[in-house]
């Protein structure tokens, strides 16, 4: 007769970040967006790291909700500027330029080791 194969054990949990590899991770989950697809990073940030740095994790599910909020705003204000022929296309560059300065503002607080909340930001990752 063969053995039975050993019962399945989970690996053991991953150490905290050091303070310096969390303030880091923090500042990129803020800037990375600009650069592309905007929810992607915060989100593959928040799911790898979970659970080793509350700060971390913090500012993960801070840009997550904010770049979804922004990308619903976006959405709606290129929808809106289609439907008005361009009149709201002030509004369109008003979501862009806020989008931009609201993560190097927030990107800003995690370099101060500040706990940084968005405003008017869609709390749907908690």
């Amino acid at each position: 007769m063969s053995a039975a194969p050993p019962a399945w054990t989970p690996p053991p949990p991953a150490p905290p970040l050091r303070p310096d590899e969390e303030r880091t991770w923090a500042i990129l989950v803020h800037v990375l967006p600009l650069l592309g697809p905007g929810f992607v990073v915060p989100l593959v940030v928040w799911l790898v790291f979970r659970g080793r740095g509350a700060f971390l994790e913090h500012h993960a599910k801070e840009s997550l909700n904010f770049q979804i909020t922004a990308l619903l705003a976006l959405v709606a204000a290129a929808v809106l500027t289609v439907v008005t022929f361009g009149l709201a296309t002030p509004l369109l560059l008003g979501v862009l330029v806020a989008w931009v300065v609201l993560c190097i503002v927030a990107a800003v607080a995690a370099n101060r080791w500040e706990w940084y909340r968005y405003p008017a930001t869609l709390r749907l990752v908690t």
